[in-house]
């Protein structure tokens, strides 16, 4: 798990990681450098601007327990699901059939301000330095707060990414399952972009006549 919170610097950020292992969570601070610090579940998620529960699926209920999301320390708080609850290797979707792990996350964290964000590319995608000449990639997100969203696409731009909302947690399952998509054509052996038509932007009011359409664009992304 890690969490965001401002520095007295109006252009920085400050990086609390909190893990259930002590020393692994001071490993990766260490490791990520620029003041990332370790800390206490419970402290990490306490009072901070925003919180990316980065850990494997098997380990989100665990981590929020550790965090006292039952007790409403997330509240208010923008909470970043990157998670994939899906089968290695496969990319089946481990949730019940119409419900989404975005939506099950924020069951265990009352009034936390669920964000689907950051799930679709590897993590080293982000910790990689760029080289200044990479294309900036489109990231895909979900949420019902409109200011949860806001601050979550700050950081995606922090990062060099695009924000796109697809939009409410009504939708996220669609978003996970593009996820499982990806993984499971990767595991293949096929790259998953070259399953997807290249379609160029078009604004909401000239639908490509390629595809279907009911009277206006169905997730059209809107930049957070």
């Amino acid at each position: 798990m890690s969490d965001l919170a401002h520095s007295p610097s109006p252009d920085s950020v400050l990086l609390a990681i909190g893990g259930r292992s002590p020393r692994k969570a001071a490993m990766l601070a260490g490791r990520l450098g620029h003041g990332a610090y370790a800390v206490p579940p419970r402290e990490a998620a306490t009072g901070r601007d925003a919180v990316l529960l980065a850990v494997a699926w098997d380990g989100v209920e665990s981590m929020l327990q550790s965090a006292g999301a039952s007790d409403g320390v997330l509240a208010g708080t923008p909470l970043i699901d990157p998670t994939n609850a899906v089968t290695h290797g496969v990319g089946a979707l481990l949730v019940e059939h119409g419900e989404s792990a975005a939506r099950w996350i924020a069951g265990l964290a009352p009034g936390a301000r669920v964000v689907k964000a950051f799930h679709l590319f590897p993590a080293d995608h982000w910790t990689s330095p760029s080289d200044g000449g990479r294309t900036p990639v489109t990231v895909a997100m979900c949420g019902d707060d409109a200011a949860a969203l806001h601050v979550v696409g700050r950081l995606v731009r922090d990062v060099g990414g695009v924000p796109a909302t697809l939009g409410t947690l009504d939708r996220v399952r669609q978003l996970e399952e593009v996820a499982g998509f990806v993984i499971g054509l990767a595991f293949a052996g096929i790259d998953p972009a070259s399953a997807v038509p290249h379609i160029p932007s078009h604004t909401p009011s000239h639908t490509p006549s390629h595809i279907p359409s009911n009277g206006r664009r169905a997730g059209s992304p809107g930049q957070a």
